[in-house]
């Protein structure tokens, strides 16, 4: 164990590992029968199923299963070419399970199928799944990219029984519709392939092509798009590409092969291989594992109808440290994640390809006939850093409204929607960090001190521009950090319902339902006011072909100090309703409730505007302002 396809892609490197080239099998026979039909893996068919599989050093290949009393004699495999075998067997049926039996020399293993739809767990069986299921009248129309609000969850703990059970993609479809009634559009799964056990945040895949079965399998999650799409929420999975397990790993010398004993065929077997999760980074330079890659991708987007994905730690993928250093590139992991973004665009562009990189690379968001990677957008790091720190930093003198004002007007390529923008990710509120309430009061996250500042954080997330994100329980204020064993504490929809309110709010001003705040979905952003003295911001949005109502200001206070009559250039005349202030009480019996009305503007410059006015503003509250029409 670690510690820890069929045709050349489109952009093609050297293999990096020096494999034996494919060997024809010692001894072949020709079996009774149709020919086996094309595609990967387990291939059911009206007469039967076929079975394909790359193993390039087997000297033999047979399929094991129900529908042969598991005898390695009664099926064997053809060599077809390039390493690749294949049969059809007339009796085996969906619902069969099975296994490759390979032999290599004098060693004999049996293997589940690297194309696996379904198995009974990872330590357990391939399953020939039944692709066949009634999508009834979905024709589910992406939101554009600029009205989208994602919600992150974790299928085990989203809608968890309990601390004993683990939730399923069932369950999870049980609350789309108070995510719709939030206003979610799109929620996005850590990842929900197999994986060893049944407890796990998903970022050690064992069967990378099976859909985890503790919470379902594949039928239930096809259930789950279904009923998504029904309630006007897309989907975005999590892939993990970086590495596969390391647990329960069949991959691993998957025929036998392996160099330096290293992973085999499907890894790199050098230097190349090392991740901080073992061994284990496939080898992106060879054509069928590219081509396993790029395959599991797209069976996302057609097969089950997942609207984009979200690509774990992508600077793994290009870089062997998940840095920039040269030395330690890796060409054929750009050229990869590159090809496979191509091609989404080419065959399905409304598809949202979302990258974790983290490290500020525009090039990553970047067209590809530019030289960039193609993904649509990126979690930006440039945002969540110095926002959480001056949302959690105890002492008001040290918050930077400098870093604040950066982290507003951050760009990727010239687009707003080119990054993602949150305070709080699985990473954030986990790995020694918790959740930004309990950050701000350790052991008491729902002082005064840890609403009123998380709150204003949320403000921030839904006014800035990006694509807004939260996660799961933070608009009920969930407290410590977050683990796979703890389920979302429901009960708290009612303890904290203003709370809720208060993103509800949010999120219906950051869609535009009233028609009040188109601003928010705009390209444009103008910080207009920083006072680093008082701990102070305002910008402003707007759309490209807005007209002088769209125009939305957004003030923040992040100082316990409040204005009575605090003054602020305006983009323009007349009367500046404020559309949400979060010192309401209706969102909280401890928020102060300071009445702030809106602004008549008056003539005269001030930040660089011709007009300004005065409001009151509590502290560490956000007021969002826009012109009567």
């Amino acid at each position: 164990m670690p510690n820890a396809s069929a045709s050349k892609t489109a952009s093609s490197t050297k293999p990096a590992s020096k494999a034996p080239v494919s060997k024809a099998p010692k001894t072949t026979s020709s079996l009774p029968g149709p020919a086996p039909q094309p595609g990967m893996g387990a291939v059911p068919h009206a007469a039967g199923t076929t079975f394909r599989v790359w193993a390039p050093n087997a000297d033999s290949v047979a399929v094991i299963g129900s529908f042969n009393n598991w005898e390695a004699d009664r099926h064997p495999l053809q060599h077809e070419a390039d390493g690749y075998w294949a049969v059809d067997v007339p009796n085996a049926r969906c619902g069969d399970e099975y296994k490759y039996h390979i032999t290599n020399g004098n060693q004999t293993f049996d293997r589940n199928d690297p194309y696996a739809r379904q198995v009974t767990n990872s330590a357990g069986s391939s399953v020939v799944h039944n692709p066949h299921f009634d999508w009834g009248d979905d024709n589910f129309q992406m939101p554009a990219w600029n009205e989208l609000v994602i919600y992150e969850l974790h299928v085990g703990t989203f809608n968890a029984p309990d601390a004993n059970n683990v939730g399923t993609f069932l369950s999870v479809a049980e609350k789309l519709p108070y995510l719709r009634n939030l206003g979610i559009n799109c929620i996005e799964l850590l990842p929900a392939t197999e994986f060893p056990g049944s407890r796990s945040w998903g970022y050690n895949p064992a069967c990378p092509f099976a859909l985890e079965s503790d919470y379902g399998g594949p039928v239930a999650f096809k259930e789950m798009v279904k009923a998504a799409h029904q309630h006007g929420i897309a989907v975005v999975l999590d892939v993990v590409y970086n590495h596969f397990g390391p647990g329960d790993l069949d991959l691993w010398q998957f025929d036998g092969w392996s160099e330096n004993d290293g992973g085999g065929i499907y890894f790199y077997n050098d230097w190349k291989a090392k991740t901080p999760w073992g061994d284990n980074r496939p080898d992106y330079g060879r054509p069928e594992v590219r081509q396993y890659i790029r395959d599991n991708a797209l069976m996302w987007l057609t097969d089950y109808r997942c609207d984009g994905l979200r690509a774990d730690a992508i600077s793994f993928i290009r870089n062997v440290n998940g840095e920039d250093n040269p030395d330690e590139d890796l060409p054929e992991g750009w050229s990869l994640m590159r090809w496979i973004n191509e091609e989404i665009d080419q065959t399905m562009p409304w598809k949202i390809t979302i990258a974790e990189d983290l490290r500020g690379n525009a090039a990553i968001t970047e067209a590809t006939e530019k030289g960039g990677q193609g993904f649509d957008s990126q979690w930006d790091g440039s945002f969540v850093y110095p926002i959480r720190d001056a949302l959690t930093t105890p002492n008001d003198a040290d918050r930077d409204m400098h870093a604040v004002a950066g982290a507003l007007t951050q760009l990727y390529n010239d687009n707003a929607f080119r990054r993602v923008i949150y305070t709080e990710s699985h990473d954030e509120v986990a790995n020694g960090k918790s959740r930004v309430a309990e950050e701000i009061m350790p052991g008491a996250a729902d002082h005064w001190f840890a609403k009123k500042r998380s709150t204003l954080g949320a403000a921030l997330v839904m006014t800035a521009p990006g694509i807004p994100m939260i996660f799961q329980g933070q608009e009920m204020l969930a407290d410590g950090a977050f683990a796979d064993t703890e389920p979302v504490q429901w009960q708290r929809l009612e303890e904290r319902g203003g709370l809720v309110h208060l993103y509800r709010d949010l999120i219906a001003l950051r869609r535009n339902y009233h028609g009040s705040t188109r601003g928010l979905s705009g390209q444009h952003t103008q910080v207009f006011h920083v006072n680093n003295d008082d701990k102070l911001v305002a910008f402003a949005r707007k759309a490209d072909d807005g007209g002088p109502g769209d125009t939305t200001v957004v003030l923040a206070n992040f100082a316990n100090q409040a204005h009575d009559g605090y003054t602020i250039g305006l983009p323009g005349p007349g009367h500046w309703q404020v559309r949400f202030n979060s010192d309401w009480q209706g969102y909280d019996g401890e928020f102060g409730d300071m009445p702030s009305f809106g602004i008549e503007a008056e003539a005269g410059e001030y930040d660089g505007f011709e007009w300004h006015g005065s409001i009151a503003l509590a502290p560490y509250a956000v007021l969002i302002l826009s012109q009567e029409g």
